[in-house]
């Protein structure tokens, strides 16, 4: 489960940040606690804990006295806005950027994305666009 080359408690958080981003962990769910999280993947609780404690201090899930881990308020909206930042950044920046130096228009790029992808799939952005 945890064989990338990152530390397991980093793996543990990206894949928190991903359940939440999905929607599969969505916003006041509670979270499986440290020591449920050690037992189902076998790995030290002061680990699981580790990757807890970074989401903690990112504000994207928050600990209830008595009652455990739950996903906080906002922390869906919080993680997309991020996403679609680097998305913009590490991906789209350099798509356009090569374009340049291919000698494509700015305009033709518009045209081929409106072209070219279904109406659904604009609908969605088209409104933070504006």
């Amino acid at each position: 489960m945890f064989d990338g080359p990152e530390p397991i408690y980093i793996q543990i958080a990206d894949q928190i940040r991903a359940q939440i981003l999905s929607g599969d962990l969505p916003e006041e769910a509670q979270v499986m606690s440290t020591t449920q999280y050690a037992t189902t993947f076998r790995i030290n609780p002061a680990t699981a804990a580790k990757a807890f404690g970074l989401l903690v201090d990112e504000g994207l899930i928050e600990k209830r006295r008595g009652l455990g881990m739950f996903v906080a308020a906002g922390a869906h909206e919080r993680l997309l806005k991020e996403h679609r930042e680097a998305y913009l950044e590490q991906v789209f920046r350099p798509a356009v950027e090569q374009a340049d130096l291919l000698g494509i228009p700015r305009s033709t790029l518009v045209t081929y994305l409106t072209d070219h992808l279904p109406a659904t799939s604009l609908s969605a952005t088209e409104g933070e666009a504006r």
